[in-house]
């Protein structure tokens, strides 16, 4: 049988009463007594009940966080990240995979409401269809837009897109193609496709991009291939395309850099460590965490008329082998 915090009492020789106020944090208590009652809890081996504090504290010192899939490298850094932050101020991170299913999103949102979270972040492409904003739950996005009222944080996507696209046209490259996920998609990171037009239209170039819907990387990789043998520069929107253009490249005889040049953007931990020839657009993942829990940690005390609908940090273009 579990002890519990009768059993802690006797073996401290103090009241029920002094455990709670000890656990608690409530009111004087002698330094003499505290080393009593966390003795006895470590003698008998006793924990204490975190959701039955959280009760009398009115808070649970969760935080939800709901992603696409922790294995992409950019989600599953971000992830760490934010656990960190939160682990430093006392939070624990209720980690959820979406798939970017609406089904497993509601239900994910469902069980975090349902156990009281203090608050959720959220990356996921699904605005409008859930309901966030009428949760009554403190709610930061990240690089999606939920909500007209949900704050937003992520990376400079315009500077990034900007960025590539002119160190590209710096390279030499002529014949310059974007490869970016779904338009329709209300996100920041379309700004990535907007600044390689914007720059492509400044230098009097044509400004295609293929994107990627329900296809392959590699098919769509192949038919750029097929259609534009002229292509010398791409610009992808994510470290992943950019990895699968190079596997591609070497199927089809393509030298890198000498006969193509590729960008990419995040520049993640892993596929820096995999790929570390690979010149990228690198996000601030570490500092995206910490500025999104930190508008959340606002929202969880009540502030929520003075904070920025959107928050963007500076990115930085890493050179590599593949330009």
């Amino acid at each position: 049988m579990k002890p519990n915090i009768h059993d802690v009492a006797k073996v401290a020789g103090v009241s029920s009463t002094t455990v709670s106020r000890v656990l608690n944090n409530r009111g004087y208590i002698s330094e003499k007594t505290k080393e009593n009652v966390y003795s006895a809890m470590k003698e008998i081996n006793y924990f204490p009940n975190d959701l039955a504090r959280s009760l009398f504290h009115k808070r649970t010192n969760l935080i939800g966080l709901i992603i696409p899939s922790s294995s992409n490298p950019f989600f599953g850094e971000l992830a760490f990240h934010i656990e960190n932050v939160c682990e430093s101020l006392g939070y624990k991170v209720l980690l959820c995979n979406s798939l970017n299913r609406i089904d497993k999103e509601e239900k994910y949102l469902e069980m975090l409401v349902r156990n009281q979270v203090d608050g959720v972040v959220v990356v996921t492409y699904n605005r409008g269809i859930l309901d966030y904003h009428k949760q009554n739950l403190p709610i930061v996005a990240i690089d999606h837009y939920l909500s007209d009222t949900i704050p937003v944080v992520g990376s400079d996507n315009y500077d990034g897109g900007k960025k590539a696209t002119e160190f590209l046209i710096q390279k030499g490259c002529q014949y310059i193609i974007h490869i970016n996920g779904p338009s329709k998609l209300e996100t920041p990171a379309n700004l990535r496709r907007k600044a390689y037009e914007d720059i492509m239209k400044e230098h009097g170039r044509p400004a295609i991009t293929y994107e990627i819907l329900d296809q392959s990387h590699q098919e769509v990789i192949s038919k750029i291939f097929d259609e534009h043998p002229k292509v010398d520069g791409i610009f992808a929107s994510d470290d992943l395309i950019a990895a699968s253009v190079i596997a591609e490249s070497k199927k089809n005889g393509i030298d890198i850099p000498t006969q193509l040049k590729v960008v990419g953007y995040d520049g993640t931990e892993a596929i820096k460590a995999i790929l570390p020839e690979l010149t990228t657009i690198q996000q601030p993942i570490d500092l995206i965490a910490k500025k999104t829990i930190d508008i959340l940690s606002k929202e969880i005390e009540g502030e929520f008329n003075n904070l920025p609908f959107e928050t963007y940090l500076p990115v930085r273009l890493l050179e590599g082998g593949t330009t």
